[in-house]
């Protein structure tokens, strides 16, 4: 599974019959016997350079402290008990350069659990800060997150690997470092259903359980209980944020801070170069955040919690908390617990929240600008290039070609205080609509969308006559049905990550039954796709998961 530094990449279909691992806790220093496990493993490419190129604390240490002039610490998973693994994604572990034996193996969960590292592996905890629901909140960092290092893959792209629930790091504060199974689960699901609908994510590798309990409070209420544990390996071409430049900011550290720059530049925009380099950048990280949220937009997703530690500075999805996904569309539905009362974070204010958080950036690299101008007009980009993707968006969700300014805001308008009105379920309505007849247009292909008949009767004139308009602007751009047709299923998801379905696959994993799970990783796969037999997932969220924890609202807590 690990190749050794300075050796050439593989094919993954290459295989070694015997692989040397080190154990974990060798890297604490309590044991540096290797170890043979003979199994059928592709060797991978390490160069693990966030570690080797920019400043960490010198050598591994107990305990939660503040950590100054460094940007990671070293720091080693924490064994289990039991790892198991439960679920993985081939194709992901194919680019990276695993065999299809390696998922096989029932001791491949030992790396995947972090109970064993592979040679060439460097495992580390980085050091970052952030604002959190508006307010600084100074140094974060890893508080459950372990690097396992960087892989050049099987495909030539760079995989940072990444274990969440490995254990405590200098940066857990009051926590233990772990994660539970519904947490993990839902991260999982989330972050390859996103990959599929074709949204800039972060990946998730595997699903291990952990064969130990962790014990949380679920909403906050005093309540904690135990639960199963579980480990996700998630993977990403970076794992920077904005708080990794927000922290040596707010600390002075301008040295600090010019080398991670510089270090970003090099290894995730190695396009950008020359005196412009520091301000193409932002540019760059400014527009890759728009289309990213606009494609949130696109599909229904909410976030939950866009601190400025939990938006990457690659464009990515990251941290999938106490996310979710508009069913009774409501622009103000937020699926956080902490956030019930603000509702910062809601669905119809992310755009706004993403702009806030890069002006934190432009705050944060500002020292190292002469002229703020570059940041100004890099936040400007923003704006424009998340109008320009939205109204793009919109367009193809109306089956229309282009986006006309004078028409067709009013009639994207319209119809989302009409789907808030009604009680439209967004995903279904949205789906249906390239179902409904140009030429004779009614309402009948979209009745499923509703929850509550009679708000649906209430708005019922009200919906005719917006598809009557619809319809109409369709008519004159002149296309075939057939071509309309296909753009609004290409941008209009039937099936989607709604919470209510993963957690009928936590409750199922939780006694054993990994099935549902599969079917939903399977359907999830193909989102775009009708899939006969699967009618149970492209359907409304059953009153049971109305108000169910997991299902409506989310905390923090994992």
């Amino acid at each position: 599974m690990a190749r050794r530094p300075g050796s050439g990449v593989r094919g993954a279909n290459e295989r070694s019959e015997l692989l040397q691992v080190v154990r974990a806790d060798a890297i604490r220093g309590a044991d540096c016997t290797l170890r043979d496990i003979p199994a059928h493993v592709t060797p991978l490419a390490f160069d693990n350079r966030f570690v080797a190129e920019l400043p960490g604390e010198p050598g591994p240490a107990p305990g939660t402290r503040q950590v100054h002039g460094a940007l990671w610490s070293p720091v080693a998973p924490t064994p289990v008990r039991a790892p198991r693994l439960l679920a993985a994604t081939p194709g992901l572990a194919a680019s990276i350069g695993f065999a299809r034996a390696d998922l096989d193996d029932p001791r491949f969960a030992q790396v995947l659990g972090g109970n064993v590292l592979l040679p060439g592996m460097a495992t580390f905890a980085s050091n970052y800060g952030g604002h959190q629901f508006g307010h600084w909140a100074g140094q974060l960092g890893d508080g459950r997150v372990i690097g396992l290092g960087e892989v050049i893959g099987a495909d030539g792209a760079r995989h940072e690997l990444q274990l969440k629930g490995a254990g405590p790091t200098p940066y857990s504060r009051f926590a233990d470092g772990r994660a539970v199974l519904r947490s993990s689960l839902r991260e999982f699901v989330c972050s390859e259903a996103m990959h599929h609908l074709g949204i800039p994510t972060t990946r998730a590798l595997s699903l291990v359980a952990t064969g130990e309990e962790v014990v949380r409070d679920i909403l906050y209420r005093g309540d904690p209980r135990p639960e199963p544990g579980a480990i996700v390996c998630r993977v990403a071409p970076s794992f920077i944020r904005f708080g990794h430049f927000e922290l040596p900011a707010a600390r002075g550290d301008g040295a600090l801070l010019r080398r991670l720059l510089d270090f970003t530049l090099a290894r995730d925009f190695p396009h950008l170069s020359g005196p412009s380099a520091d301000a193409d950048w932002f540019v760059e990280v400014c527009e890759r955040t728009a289309l990213l949220v606009a494609h949130w937009m696109r599909v229904g997703f909410v976030h939950g919690v866009m601190n400025t530690d939990n938006l990457s500075i690659a464009g990515l999805t990251i941290d999938y908390g106490p996310y979710g996904w508009l069913e009774e569309f409501d622009p103000e539905w937020t699926p956080n617990t902490t956030d019930a009362e603000g509702r910062r974070y809601c669905y119809g204010r992310q755009p706004q929240v993403a702009q806030w958080n890069l002006a934190r950036l432009a705050g944060a690299v500002a020292p190292l600008f002469d002229d703020p101008a570059p940041l100004q007009h890099g936040l400007a980009r923003y704006a424009e290039a998340f109008g320009r993707h939205h109204a793009a968006m919109n367009a193809a969700k109306l089956g229309l070609r282009a986006w006309r300014e004078d028409t067709d805001r009013g009639l994207a308008r319209d119809l989302y205080r009409l789907l808030g009105a009604a009680g439209a379920d967004m995903t279904l309505f949205f789906r249906g609509l390239s179902s409904v007849d140009a030429d004779s247009p009614t309402p009948t292909p979209l009745e499923d969308a509703f929850y509550d008949p009679r708000r649906r009767a209430e708005h019922d004139a009200a919906l005719r006559g917006w598809l009557a308009r619809w319809a109409a602007r369709v008519r004159d751009a002149g296309e075939t049905a057939a071509l309309w047709r296909a753009r609004m299923d290409a941008a209009n998801p039937l099936y989607v990550c709604r919470n209510w379905l993963a957690q009928e696959a936590i409750d199922a994993a939780t006694h054993d039954d990994l099935e549902p799970l599969r079917q939903l990783v399977d359907v999830l796969g193909r989102p775009y796709e009708r899939q006969p037999g699967r009618e149970h997932h492209a359907s409304r969220r059953p009153e049971w998961a109305r108000d169910r924890p997991g299902c409506s609202m989310l905390s923090c807590s994992s």
